[in-house]
């Protein structure tokens, strides 16, 4: 039996693939530890979606490889999206690690591991299809919040995305087993469930039938959950019925993770959405009407190939005009492999110097809508306490974790849990953090 330390990259999709994988370990006898350094295997669980998560990727390897160098030298297993999309590659530019591990054979991680720690050196990679969508796992975030994937792959194929390629096509989960998973999640002790999957609106479509509106519908049922929150569904597949389910199910945030990527009809059909700007336009309107009090978060791509001044003065001028709530902008990355890899690509100082003036728009939209919140009461979920300014790090209904802002709380005499629901007033903000005190003690 050995040491494992998990160093799990990239976004919360690829961290449920590592607790599985976690667990069958645990499972097996293995126990884990946060100290790679004092580990007898390193797992690293990459991401390959784009070029600065592969650079992050292949800088953890190495880093972990380096401890080679030390008096106790650990096994590396590489595994995640960097390890199905370049396969024998890794090897061949790393030759210090002892194992490369495709999606496909994420079932069979305990084998995997059990001949690497005898000496064998090797390579794996089963069909994308293979890879596990159920099965135990270990919840690795915070106590009281969860990641609940009720999908793999995509098929939506967007020109400018590799994600097809590395994760197959859709595969949705049965509607029982995602609530199988959410019931033992709230008895576990979580209290808000992230739903995600590539594009949670076309849930089902692979089954036959679209079950995106009858999920929450009936994860509103499930006993604990007080905060059910929704990632990355997309413009043209955001039904009336879906708002529907939003608006009437009151577990259900009034939050959305929209990716739009454009607004301009000519870049978004060259990016193969199906859909133009009237779509994104349409999406947007029925929401905001049908979800009181929604916040919409979207990502941006800017400096795609082909993207004039004109296009991309349109694209400043929407996030100026709609305001959205949350907003995160890319410049573009070319994927090898795609369709848009093959299309003549704009200078790379362009793309950034494009995506840096978006978020220079969007930095004065959250400040005025920040400082707009002054004075109003707000629920939060308390995630714990910053030690070094005695205040208690919370979030808002608006606000996912990891990728959004905070409410920092000022509560001296008063301790608040973490996990618990708090009341709080704010009181004054940054451009993306607001700072509050407890108005009224909550409840877990």
């Amino acid at each position: 039996m050995a040491t494992i330390a998990f160093i799990s990259l990239g976004c919360p999709k690829n961290q449920v693939d590592a607790d599985r994988m976690c667990h069958a370990l645990l499972a097996a006898g293995h126990v884990t530890t946060a100290d790679p350094a004092g580990a007898d295997l390193i797992i690293v669980n990459t991401c390959g979606f784009i070029e600065s998560a592969k650079q992050e990727a292949i800088d953890t390897i190495l880093e972990a490889v380096e401890l080679k160098k030390g008096g106790r030298p650990p096994k590396v297993v590489v595994t995640g999206c960097l390890a199905e999309r370049y396969r024998e590659e890794i090897q061949k530019e790393i030759p210090e690690v002892d194992a490369t591990v495709g999606i496909g054979c994420n079932g069979d991680i305990t084998a995997l591991v059990g001949r690497v720690l005898a000496g064998e050196k090797l390579e794996a990679y089963g069909p994308k299809t293979a890879l596990p969508l159920e099965g135990k796992r270990v919840v690795s975030t915070p106590r009281h919040y969860a990641y609940l994937k009720i999908a793999e792959g995509c098929n939506n194929r967007c020109s400018y995305c590799a994600i097809p390629l590395i994760r197959g096509p859709l595969r949705s989960r049965s509607l029982d087993s995602v609530v199988e998973e959410a019931r033992w999640l709230a008895s576990e002790g979580v209290r808000e469930l992230i739903v995600v999957a590539q594009d949670i609106t076309a849930y089902g479509d692979d089954l036959g039938q679209n079950l995106a509106a009858p999920l929450l519908d009936a994860l509103q049922q499930v006993e604990g959950i007080r905060w059910i929150r929704l990632l990355y569904a997309y413009p043209e597949r955001v039904t009336d019925a879906f708002i529907a389910a939003m608006a009437r199910n009151s577990k259900v945030l009034p939050y959305l993770d929209l990716p739009i990527q454009h607004i301009n009809s000519d870049i978004l059909r060259s990016m193969n959405r199906r859909g133009d700007r009237e779509t994104v336009l349409s999406a947007i309107r029925r929401l905001r009407a049908g979800v009181p009090g929604l916040t919409l978060r979207t990502t941006l791509i800017a400096g795609y190939p082909g993207e004039t001044e004109e296009q991309f003065d349109e694209l400043c001028a929407f996030v100026k005009e709609a305001k959205f709530d949350r907003l995160g902008c890319f410049a573009y990355s070319e994927e090898e492999g795609t369709p848009a890899a093959r299309m003549e690509q704009l200078p790379l100082d362009l793309r950034e110097a494009r995506a840096e003036r978006i978020m220079e728009i969007q930095s004065n939209v959250m400040a005025e809508k920040q400082a707009a919140r002054h004075g109003a009461l707000l629920e939060v979920i308390c995630d714990g306490l910053d030690d070094e300014t005695g205040l208690y790090v919370c979030r808002s209904r608006g606000d996912a974790p990891e990728i959004d802002a905070v409410v920092y709380v000022d509560s001296p005499s008063v301790p608040l849990e973490e996990g618990g629901f708090y009341s709080v007033r704010v009181d004054d903000s940054d451009v993306f953090d607001l700072y509050a005190h407890l108005e009224e003690r909550g409840s877990r």
